[in-house]
Formats: structure tokens, C-alpha cells, sequence
């Protein structure tokens, strides 16, 4: 049978585990944690918050792989009545609508734009470049980077193009991502694979076969002594806010003078927390040469603008700083493919949400677990069919 070990415990790991255990490998995987998720993991109740806001595309890879496998559900939609709740700051005034530049630029094809041009410029020469700007900070919902005008065209446009499609296609696990990791978790257990949590591993095992390292890439670059195992990434600061209910407050409040955004979590679920409250999670875009402070700041302008008395009515409060924790940006000229390869080569795989597969957010990190396990199942019969032939070899009689 053939073995593979797996280093992490998040969603790509998962993935990678499920998928080599269902083609007959024998799996063990390693989670330094008590708890296996990454940053998919979901704190316990009574606020059942994530590490930053996460969301399913229903249009993405892993819906139908989840979805086939009964992983997928229960999620949840955003309600068509919090749609008329959007809100978004444009000259430091809170509005109902979006600047037309905006709408314009969700109805342009992603292969319209070029890979080799920065977003600002080319979207400003379609709509200007104050409508380009709004748009740009709109994708701080998606990009989690303090500057997504200066990304790739190509990149930042096609993550507009389905942040902003009708019907949304955001999904959220009821519950939080927790729940969907405990239902892939409970897939792996059924399949045979072998799960050891509170197993840091700080040296590369000795083994038998194909290891994956789906760790973040700072974790996977001191493991494996490898200096190439860099990307640049988001800088944010993470608020999760639980408020005494209140008629009329938004779904969203997208902040389009600089990149951030503000959801009503329990909109779509309300299992997130108690009755009778609202759990608010933000993630705010900051540069290299700003604070935690100035995040928090920026949050609780968009906190002032939009959710009227939020301080007397605030039951919970938590903050984070998270860096280089928010998957993949690609800069103009780069695409995913320039990102650190999958094979390491000697039999050595990555995944997660920084390394060169496609897709957006934690479908690139469910493509790069495919991808490793595929490879490290072909490294396995390769090697299994060097062994068969070699054992198999007629006897020559001229050496004996």
C-alpha cells in the first residue's frame, strides 16, 4: 500500500488526505494543534468566529469535490433583503450605492484585463481613475492588501468580476468553517487515515514515501531549509465585534476611500451568536510601515459611520494582527504559475494558499492539495513499479 505523510491540518492538508486516502494510499497526517483547520479553524461558542471573515464560492473547484462527497452542506446564502443593506463610504460619507465606474468594471470580462499592467492603470484608463481607486478598495474584501491598485490587472479583476456577481456567490458553512472541517475530518477517519494533532513536526520525518507539507509558507520554508519559499502577501488587522442587535444596521459597510470592509455575520447565520446579538468581523488592509493601532483606528470609522451606539452596545470584542496570512497576490507581470511550485522534487510536495495553483482565496488552497496528492500518488506507483520490475527481473546466469 502506499504511504504518503501529510504535514498540516487546515483545509488544504485535509483536502490533500482525503483525496490520497480515497485513491487507496495509507495516510498519516500531522497537526501541531489540538484541533485540526488552520485558519479555517472556528472558535467555540457563544461567538463562533473564524480567523478572518471566510466564505465558499459556489462557482469555485471545491463546491462540486465538497458538494459530491456530502461535505458541503449545510451553508448559508446571504438573505436578497440584506442587499438593499450594503453600504459603502465614498468621500468619508456613508451611501447606499456604488459609484458607476464600479458596476461598469464588474460587467468587464477578466481576460480583458492584461497581466502585465497594474489594476489602477489599466482599469483608470476605462472609468477614470477615481472610479478605478473605489473599485481597487472595494477588493479589500477579497485581497486582504493595503494597495490592490497596484496588482496585477488580470488578478485583481477577475476576483471583482465574482465578488460582485449576481446572484453572490459567497457561501457561508453554518456554523463556521469549523463545521466543514469537522465533516472532512470525519471523511479522513472513515478512509483509514491515521491523524495525530498536537504533533509539531520541526524536521522532515523519516519515511517510506511522499510527504506534503501544507503548512503556511513561513512554516514550510523553515521545515524544509528552503529560502525560495517566499510571496508576497496581506497585512491586516482582524476585529470581531458581537453588538446588541439593532433594527437597521447594515450587512456591509465596504470602505471605497481606502481598502476595508465590515459583515454582519449573522445575517446569513444566526447560530453565531446569542439571540438578541450580532457578531461583526472586519478585516482591515494595513501597509508594512503601519500599526495595529491605525487598523483598528480605520475599523472603528467604518464602526462610527455605520453601526450607530456601537460602543454602549458592544457584549464582546476581539482583535489580531495577521501577516502574510491571506493567501496569494500576484504583482503585474506574475501570474499563480510564478508562485513556489507544488513538487519540491526528492518526493516533497506544497500546498496551501500561497503556492502556484489556481483560483481564489481557499480554492487555491483545495488545488494545491489535489495537485500534491495527485503527484505524490504518482511518485508512489512509479516507485512501486521500479520495485515490481526489479524483483521481477530474469536471473542471469553469466554473474552467478
Amino acid at each position: 500500500m502506499h504511504e504518503i505523510t501529510v504535514i498540516g491540518g487546515g483545509f488544504a492538508g485535509l483536502t490533500a488526505a482525503v483525496a490520497a486516502a480515497e485513491s487507496g494510499a495509507q495516510v498519516t497526517l500531522y497537526e501541531a494543534h489540538h484541533t485540526l483547520g488552520g485558519r479555517a479553524r472556528t472558535a467555540e461558542g457563544p461567538y463562533r468566529t473564524n480567523d478572518g471573515p471566510h466564505a465558499l464560492y459556489r462557482r469555485g473547484p471545491h463546491w462540486t469535490w465538497l458538494q459530491q462527497r456530502g461535505l458541503l452542506e449545510p451553508v448559508a446564502a446571504p438573505p436578497l433583503r440584506e442587499g438593499a443593506r450594503l453600504r459603502f463610504r465614498r468621500g468619508g460619507v456613508l451611501r447606499r450605492t456604488p459609484p458607476l465606474a464600479l458596476l461598469r468594471l464588474a460587467l468587464t470580462k477578466p481576460e480583458q484585463a492584461p497581466v502585465d499592467s497594474d489594476f489602477l492603470t489599466w482599469a483608470g484608463s476605462r472609468v477614470g481613475e477615481e472610479g478605478a481607486r473605489a473599485a481597487a478598495h472595494w477588493m479589500g474584501v477579497a485581497l486582504f492588501h493595503h494597495d490592490p491598485g497596484s496588482l496585477s490587472a488580470a488578478f485583481v479583476q477577475e476576483r471583482l468580476r465574482r465578488s460582485t456577481s449576481l446572484p453572490p456567490e459567497a457561501h457561508y458553512p453554518r456554523g463556521g468553517w469549523g463545521r466543514l472541517i469537522e465533516r472532512m475530518a470525519a471523511r479522513a477517519w472513515d478512509l483509514g487515515v491515521r491523524i495525530e494533532t498536537t504533533s509539531r513536526v520541526d524536521a522532515l520525518p523519516e519515511r517510506r514515501g511522499p510527504v506534503i507539507v501544507a503548512t503556511s509558507l513561513d512554516a514550510a520554508r523553515r521545515l524544509l531549509g528552503d529560502s525560495t519559499l517566499e510571496g508576497p502577501s496581506g497585512r491586516t488587522v482582524l476585529i470581531d465585534l458581537a453588538l446588541r442587535a439593532r433594527r437597521g444596521d447594515p450587512f456591509v459597510v465596504s470602505d471605497l476611500d481606502a481598502p476595508g470592509w465590515l459583515e454582519r455575520f449573522t445575517a446569513s447565520d444566526r447560530s453565531l451568536a446569542p439571540a438578541g446579538q450580532s457578531l461583526i468581523q472586519g478585516q482591515l488592509p494595513i501597509a508594512p510601515d503601519r500599526s495595529k493601532a491605525d487598523g483598528i483606528t480605520h475599523a472603528e470609522t467604518l464602526l462610527d459611520l455605520g453601526f450607530p451606539g456601537w460602543r454602549e452596545r458592544t457584549q464582546w470584542r476581539r482583535e489580531a494582527l495577521a501577516a502574510g496570512r491571506t493567501g496569494a497576490v500576484d504583482l503585474p507581470g506574475t501570474t499563480w504559475r510564478d508562485r513556489p511550485r507544488i513538487d519540491r522534487g526528492n518526493g516533497i510536495y506544497l500546498a496551501g494558499d500561497q503556492v502556484a495553483a489556481p483560483g481564489l482565496l481557499s480554492e487555491v488552497s483545495f488545488n494545491s492539495g489535489l495537485e500534491a496528492a495527485s503527484l505524490a500518488l504518482l511518485a508512489t506507483k512509479r516507485t512501486t513499479e521500479r520495485t515490481t520490475e526489479r524483483t521481477t527481473e530474469p536471473l542471469d546466469l553469466k554473474r552467478t
